[in-house]
């Protein structure tokens, strides 16, 4: 009791500065110590972070932890929907296999999170709250130790000063006191300087752990990844197999190799909708379609249906939905590699001429485009036959078909490409439409994939008799390979047209005037069909 009052008695002293403090550690350890409180507040925050960054209960064991991330959850859910939804399901397909997925993820992150807490969370709090502490409760003590000894020093100087018998007496007992008390500041003294300095020695240690943490993540990051890369390919081959892609706005070579078909599922359909309702239809592909009931039709074709009787009572619906997917490809039908050769073709003045250059161009079409193209124009042939009634004749077809056939790769607006390709587009379908037996002679089988009922109304007979005509020299024919055949002359009508061109659904006027009369050759001319190709179609 007494020494806490000499010592708070010493203390006031001090405080009001009537008495000297004795400083027993030297600047460089007061340079230690004023960092070892800052040390330890920024530890204590950084755990308190990294501690509320984890997702699983820190210090709880490892199964118990696994299962209370969020991960872990996450992949149980998408793998029970995957199970719910069953192998027959894309979804259900991609759930599970992205479930599991997820799952060593999960696996990844509590191995990750465990290394952590070990490697880092506990050095940190084992700094922070442990080694930092009792450095600090020693310089608390070694503060009393010296308020101690300042306390004995006075009192013996004072009893070595004073008159009084009684003090003089006691000099010898404070001057004990006074020794054992410095003896016990000097021992904490030294226990405190080997901590400082040990705690100096070791900041770089304690820097490793920062470093350590980015390392761990690093680590982590990797595994994760190497894990995604592993299921990332097997989760894009499953998709690619999965035949019920959308067929609108994909290109034509992956839609057919998807579906394994030969003719893209749009165009077939259609035709084979057309061929039974259709074709006595006025004005089949210029009218448009109610907008719901092509949206509808558009997405039952997507999804790869063959149940498409609710469409055969409306022809304009199919038709408009034919011209979206040819208009929607990437790359139109007739390509954008072979643009400027049909232009090339179309701007030939002499009519046989012109129609060799068609057919060569025609020829060096890709396969799949190749085998479509004909398809399409085959059919639309066989419309034509049927002008009198529809009053689609191979003019009117190529001014509202044409521009969703063929278009320029850099083309500008919708009414610059009308403008620019116009005349040129109707240059190159018709005449093909017009010839499309002699374009290809072979007989087309419509329903060429079986799923489509075949037309219940017999089928119109074609006026035009077959040309038994050789094909151009590029062939491999007889003569030169590289000049086109005259063996017959085809004459093509010069064009005069002021019609509505319809693309997209949308209308723009645009008007040709008629080319110049060409010389007629020597040799007869073919018979032509009895379709008038330069009469519009009657606006309603």
């Amino acid at each position: 009791m007494k020494k806490q009052f000499n010592r708070m008695k010493q203390l006031a002293n001090q405080t009001v500065g009537r008495a000297e403090k004795t400083e027993v550690l030297s600047d460089d350890l007061l340079q230690i110590e004023r960092r070892l409180e800052l040390v330890r507040l920024v530890s204590h925050n950084t755990h308190k972070r990294l501690v509320s960054c984890l997702q699983g209960q820190l210090g709880t064991d490892t199964e118990k932890r696994h299962k209370k991330l969020p991960l872990t959850g996450l992949s149980q859910t998408m793998q029970e929907g995957g199970s719910q939804l069953g192998e027959e399901s894309m979804i259900g397909k991609m759930m599970d296999v992205c479930g599991e997925a997820e799952g060593k993820l999960a696996f990844e992150l509590l191995q990750h999170e465990m290394q952590m807490e070990k490697d880092i969370l506990d050095p940190l709090n084992q700094l922070a709250e442990v080694e930092i502490p009792n450095i600090l409760k020693q310089r608390k003590q070694l503060a009393k130790l010296v308020l101690d000894y300042d306390s004995a020093k006075t009192r013996w100087l004072q009893a070595t000063k004073s008159t009084n018998p009684a003090m003089a007496a006691k000099v010898d007992s404070l001057k004990d006191e006074m020794d054992e008390a410095l003896n016990k500041v000097e021992i904490c003294k030294d226990q405190l300087s080997a901590d400082l300095y040990n705690f100096a020695s070791k900041e770089g240690d304690y820097a490793r752990y920062y470093v350590m943490l980015l390392e761990t993540q690093a680590e982590y990051h990797r595994r994760s990844l190497a894990a995604l890369e592993v299921v990332i390919p097997t989760i894009q081959t499953q998709q690619d197999s999965w035949i019920e892609k959308p067929a609108f706005g994909t290109a034509l070579e992956e839609h057919l190799k998807r579906t394994n078909r030969e003719i893209a599922l749009p165009i077939e359909a259609c035709v084979m909708m057309l061929l039974e309702t259709g074709m006595k239809e006025e004005g089949l592909f210029r009218i448009a379609a109610g907008a719901s009931k092509l949206k509808k039709l558009k997405a039952a074709l997507d999804c790869s249906t063959s149940q498409l009787e609710g469409f055969y009572s409306d022809p304009h619906a199919v038709a408009g939905a034919l011209k979206s997917y040819l208009r929607e490809l990437p790359e139109p039908l007739m390509t954008f590699s072979l643009y400027d050769e049909w232009i090339q073709a179309s701007n030939t003045l002499d009519s046989d001429k012109r129609l060799q250059a068609l057919w060569v161009t025609c020829d060096h079409l890709p396969k799949a485009h190749k085998a479509n193209f004909r398809y399409l124009v085959k059919f639309l042939a066989k419309l034509a036959q049927d002008s009198d009634v529809n009053k689609m004749t191979p003019s009117n077809i190529a001014i509202v078909l044409g521009p969703n056939l063929l278009w320029s790769k850099t083309e500008g607006t919708l009414a610059e490409m009308a403008a620019a390709t116009s005349v040129h587009v109707l240059a190159i379908i018709e005449p093909i439409i017009q010839h499309a037996d002699w374009f290809f002679p072979e007989e087309v089988d419509f329903n060429v994939s079986g799923m489509f009922s075949l037309p219940s109304h017999p089928p119109t007979p074609d006026p035009e008799p077959i040309l038994d005509r050789k094909r151009p020299g590029s062939m491999g024919q007889d003569g030169d390979s590289h000049t086109p055949r005259k063996d017959r002359y085809l004459s093509r009508p010069n064009l005069t047209v002021s019609a509505l061109y319809v693309v997209a659904n949308e209308s723009i006027t645009v008007t040709e005037t008629p080319t110049e009369d060409l010389p007629s050759p020597d040799f007869k001319a073919v018979p032509q069909s009895n379709v008038d190709p330069t009469n519009p179609v009657t606006n309603k």
